[in-house]
């Protein structure tokens, strides 16, 4: 039977400038990504004065990205199987930034929010993209650590971003503006594409067997120019080539089990942080923090961020993937509720910096452990389905914070997120698969050089 054996011979591919400059290029579209994310929460309150909108607004433009996410991460499911991982990347990459830029232009809050829902649609799309491409292109034994590493790089957008914020909002009526230009700036992905290679895993599902192997020619070649001569890759395993995949597909118990867990995982991740990232610079100038002063606590809390990417990547690929995330998934709980009982300054600082530090890392594990539930036929649509049913369950995540806020108050917010966190932890501590038997076995199969 003709096979590429992309997987094993890409799994004995020691780690080259072939693999830094691709995780370089997904860094860098992370990077805006993150910075993106998070341009409504900190021109929101700027806003609240200049357009008179209310916080019951402000919930539903961002109940509305929401949708749009789902709607991206769905899609992206859908493109990244049909047109290939490398374009479907670049073109989301660039969906968002073009949308991005748009919001710059906005007249009105209803203008905003139609842009906002189609940047958010692209930035999900590149999210679930950038996934599953790391996850075929990497070795299956450092994957983790390497998805984790383009979150590092990628992650310190947020505290970027917040910091600029803080410092051209309060500038003028039109200053918050530019917030939104800095998002736009992912367009110049297109700088890297040349540099990127189609995943042979993705031409090897679909048939396309010589491409596949041309494909990994390259890259060998590449490595064996800069490494030496490369061990000899571990026999391909017969097997069928995957038919088209199709959203039945994942009502099949193969993959229902995987995509439920999944979608409980990104539900109480999206709801849980989104529920804090997006609320918090509102909510502290509600509760009689000056703008500048929320935007800016907020903005050093987020320093944590990055810190909290490369704690995960020390320990993604040394311990089990499912036991980690159940332990940042306990600490964020804990973290977010103490931030939310405190109103001293310092507190909220330190408690706001451990909610992002632990909040980025499981977010971080969780991008490497979704594929992993997945073969090659059902990760696209798998991923992307669990992933924008997560988005799209905080569509009605900020209607639910609004409700308790006016309700019963700032506090009542923290224990809702809390709660969210330690019900995630929960249900993948006692449903969850263990991966790293899997990886183990994959970085031990025996190879001789040639």
């Amino acid at each position: 039977m003709q096979h590429s054996n992309a997987v094993n011979r890409l799994d004995r591919l020691p780690i080259s400038r072939f693999h830094k400059i691709t995780l370089l290029a997904v860094s860098f579209a992370y990077f805006f990504e993150f910075a993106d994310i998070n341009t409504f929460a900190t021109t929101a309150p700027q806003l609240i004065g200049l357009w008179g909108i209310t916080v019951d607004q402000i919930a539903y433009v961002t109940s509305l990205s929401f949708v749009g996410m789902f709607i991206g991460s769905v899609v992206a499911s859908t493109l990244a199987d049909r047109w290939g991982r490398k374009k479907a990347l670049i073109q989301t990459t660039l969906c968002f930034g073009v949308f991005s830029l748009a919001s710059a232009f906005s007249w009105d809050v209803v203008s905003l929010g139609v842009f906002r829902v189609l940047t958010s649609a692209g930035l999900s799309a590149m999210t679930v993209v950038a996934v599953i491409y790391v996850n075929e292109m990497y070795p299956s034994a450092v994957r983790g650590k390497y998805q984790a590493y383009a979150i590092v790089i990628g992650i310190c957008g947020t505290p970027a971003t917040n910091l600029i914020a803080s410092a051209v909002v309060p500038l003028s009526d039109w200053s918050w503006r530019l917030v939104y230009l800095w998002g736009s700036l992912g367009l110049l992905f297109v700088l890297f594409t040349r540099h990127l290679k189609e995943s042979p895993r993705w031409h090897e599902s679909r048939g396309e067997y010589d491409a596949a192997d041309a494909v990994l020619g390259e890259i060998e070649a590449r490595v064996a120019a800069e490494k030496g001569p490369l061990p000899e890759p571990a026999p391909p395993i017969d097997e069928t080539r995957p038919a088209k995949a199709s959203p039945r597909l994942l009502l099949k118990k193969k993959y229902l089990g995987p995509t439920a867990l999944l979608t409980v995982l990104w539900v109480t991740q999206t709801i849980g942080f989104f529920g804090y990232s997006s609320w918090a610079p509102t909510l502290l100038a509600k509760e009689g923090f000056s703008v500048e002063k929320s935007v800016f606590y907020v903005a050093l809390t987020t320093v944590g961020a990055p810190l909290g990417s490369f704690l995960a990547s020390l320990v993604t690929d040394r311990f089990e993937r499912k036991w980690c995330l159940v332990a940042f998934g306990a600490v964020i709980a804990l973290c977010g509720l103490l931030y939310g009982l405190t109103f001293n300054p310092v507190l909220i600082v330190v408690f706001g910096f451990l909610v992002n530090l632990f909040e980025r890392g499981y977010t971080a594990l969780g991008y490497a452990y979704s594929p992993e539930l997945f073969d090659t036929r059902g990760r696209s649509l798998g991923t992307g389905v669990s992933y924008g049913l997560g988005r799209l369950s905080n569509a009605a995540g900020p209607l639910i914070i609004a409700a308790l806020y006016h309700g019963t108050g700032y506090q009542s917010v923290f224990f809702f997120i809390a709660g969210t966190w330690l019900l995630g932890a929960l249900i993948l501590a006692v449903f969850g698969p263990r991966t790293r038997p899997a990886r183990t076995a994959a970085a031990e199969r025996p190879r001789a050089v040639v």
